[in-house]
């Protein structure tokens, strides 16, 4: 199973809600592409998340290092 990036769930959530803005959909079909975008969106915030706690890390990690090594 292939792990999508932030990009790709950003580009994802972009398509959901042009399909919720069709004045076409149904009462159904509405709730499950927001119920989805919802789901998709949580998971790109994990993703960001998970970018500032490895961002964080490595901040720490290079404050520590010698002057001559930094």
């Amino acid at each position: 199973m292939k792990t999508e990036t932030f990009e790709e769930k950003l580009a994802y959530s972009k398509e959901l809600l042009e399909k919720l803005m069709d004045p076409e959909i149904t009462l159904e079909e509405s709730v499950k592409l927001y119920e989805e975008g919802l789901k998709n969106i949580k998971e790109a915030q994990k993703l960001i998340e998970e970018a500032k706690t490895k961002i964080t890390v490595i901040e720490q990690q290079n404050q520590q290092l010698p002057e001559d090594e930094a």
